[in-house]
C-alpha cells in the first residue's frame, strides 16, 4: 500500500516538475510579483511535544536562512518558502511527512530531521524521488555509513541524504577523551533510551572510555517518556561510579539528573548533543550544575558570520533553542537554496523537469562558508567539519570548557 501510494505520487511529482516553469510556482504565493519561480523548502522535526526546544531551532533556523535568500536575491528570479511539518520524534510520523512533502512538486529539498531514529524511515522515501535531504542534527553513523561501519566496512546508504552535523563516532569519542583525560573520570556508569541515536552514541562512548583505560561501571536503559527513575538511581548509587555517561535527549537527562543528585548522588551527568538545550537547566535546575555535554561545532555566540542570525533570532521571538542546530539548519538550508541557484543558472533561468535530481548533484558539490562553519560533503554525505564542543553547567549556564576535533 505504501509502495503503490509512493509511485502514485512520484509520477506526480514528474509531472509537476516539468510544469514548474510554465505556471505550477509561479504566483502561487502573495508578494510574488508574479515572473519569478516559487521554490518550497520542507522542513521535519519534533515541533510539538518531545524534543520540541531543539526541532523549532531547527524550524525556525531553515526560516531565517530562507528570509535572508529572498532579502539579498540570492537566486534571482526565485522565491523559496518554508513548509514544516510535525514529526513529534516519531519514526512513523516522520515517514508520513516525508511522503506529503515528496508529493509537493514544489518542494526541492527537506532540512530535517532532528532524530535518527525518524531519518532510518525517511531516507529511502526521498531516495525513491530524488529528493535532497540534509540534517543539521543526525549523528548516528549508520545513516550514510551503513550498519557495518564499525568493521571498517564503510557503504554510502543513500546518495540523497547529507547532514551539517558530525557523526557519533567523533562524538561519543571526544566526550570519552574529556571525561578520562580532562575531567579525571575513571568509573562510569553508561545509560541510554533505546533509540538508534541514543543506543549508538552511548555504545560509542562506553568503547572508548574502556580503551582509555576507564572501567565501566555498570549499564541500563530507559524509556522515552519514563519519569520516575528511582530504580536507575539506586543501581548508580550502588555502583561507586564517579560519572553517569547518558545517549539520549533532555527530555529523559533533566528528570534523570535531578532525582540522582536528589538521592545525594553528586557526579556529573554526561551527554551529547540531545542533551544540550536550555530547558535541560530550566527543568533540572540546581542539579544541573556541573554536568557535561558534547555538542556539534563551536558556540554559536562565539561566530561572528552568526551575530546577524543571532540578532534575527531574538528580534522575531522565535520560539526554541537556537544554539543546538540552529546555525546548522540556517547552512543546511543554504546548501539547499546555493543548488537551486546552480540548476537554475545552468538551465538559463528555468527549473529543469529533472531539478530535484540535479539539485541533490549539486549539494554534494557544496563548497561555502556558512555561518556555523565551513560547508561540504564527503563520499558518504557526512559533512568535513568535525568541529566539536564540550559544554558544562556552570552557575545556570552552558559554558564551553573544550573545543575541538576527534581522531581517535
Amino acid at each position: 500500500m505504501r509502495h503503490r501510494s509512493l509511485l502514485i505520487a512520484t509520477s506526480v511529482l514528474t509531472a509537476g516538475a516539468l510544469t514548474l516553469t510554465a505556471c505550477g510556482s509561479r504566483g502561487d504565493d502573495k508578494g510574488d510579483d508574479g515572473d519569478g519561480i516559487t521554490v518550497t523548502i520542507g522542513v521535519d522535526a519534533p515541533l510539538t511535544g518531545q524534543n520540541s526546544a531543539t526541532g523549532l531551532g531547527i524550524q525556525y533556523g531553515a526560516q531565517i536562512a530562507v528570509d535572508d535568500a529572498n532579502k539579498n536575491n540570492l537566486v534571482p528570479g526565485v522565491r523559496f518558502k518554508i513548509k514544516a511539518l510535525d514529526d513529534k520524534a516519531l519514526p512513523g510520523t516522520g515517514q508520513q511527512n516525508a511522503t506529503a512533502l515528496v508529493a509537493d512538486s514544489n518542494v526541492l529539498g527537506v532540512i530535517g530531521p532532528l532524530n535518527s531514529g525518524v531519518a532510518g524511515s525517511m531516507q529511502q522515501v526521498f531516495a525513491n524521488a530524488d529528493l535532497v535531504e540534509i540534517s543539521p542534527s543526525n549523528t548516528n553513523v549508520a545513516l550514510t555509513q551503513g550498519k557495518d561501519w564499525a568493521k571498517g566496512v564503510k557503504k554510502r546508504q543513500f546518495e540523497t541524504y547529507f547532514r551539517t552535523a558530525t557523526t557519533d563516532a567523533v562524538q561519543g569519542g571526544f566526550a570519552a577523551e574529556y571525561a578520562y583525560r580532562t575531567a579525571g573520570k575513571k568509573k562510569a556508569f553508561v545509560v541510554d533510551d533505546k533509540q538508534a541515536y541514543g543506543a549508538g552514541l552511548a555504545a560509542i562512548f562506553q568503547d572508548e572510555f574502556k580503551k582509555l583505560g576507564g572501567s565501566v561501571a555498570g549499564t541500563d536503559h530507559v524509556n522515552t517518556g519514563d519519569k520516575d527513575f528511582s530504580t536507575l538511581v539506586t543501581k548508580i548509587k550502588n555502583s561507586g561510579a564517579d560519572l553517569l555517561y547518558y545517549g539520549g535527549q533532555y527530555d529523559e537527562s533533566e528528570l534523570i539528573t535531578k532525582q540522582l543528585k536528589a538521592q545525594g548522588v553528586k557526579i556529573p551527568l554526561f551527554g551529547g548533543d540531545g542533551m544540550f538545550s536550555d530547558t535541560y537547566i530550566k527543568v533540572a535546575g540546581q542539579a544541573s550544575e556541573g554536568d557535561y555535554v558534547t555538542s556539534v561545532g563551536v558556540p554559536v555566540t562565539t561566530l561572528p558570520k552568526a551575530k546577524d542570525f543571532i540578532a534575527a533570532y531574538k528580534a522575531k521571538k522565535y520560539p526554541g533553542d537556537y544554539g543546538t542546530y540552529g546555525g546548522y539548519s540556517y547552512d543546511a538550508t543554504t546548501a539547499v537554496i546555493k543548488a537551486v541557484g546552480v540548476v537554475v543558472g545552468a538551465a538559463g533561468g528555468k527549473l529543469p523537469g529533472d531539478a530535484r535530481a540535479k539539485v541533490v548533484d549539486a549539494v554534494q558539490k557544496s563548497d561555502f562558508d556558512g555561518i556555523a562553519g565551513h560547508v561540504s560533503f564527503d563520499e558518504y554525505g557526512d559533512t568535513t567539519n568535525k568541529q566539536l564542543t564540550v559544554y558544562q553547567v556552570k552557575k545556570g549556564k552552558w559554558e564551553a570548557v573544550k573545543s575541538g576535533t576527534y581522531t581517535g
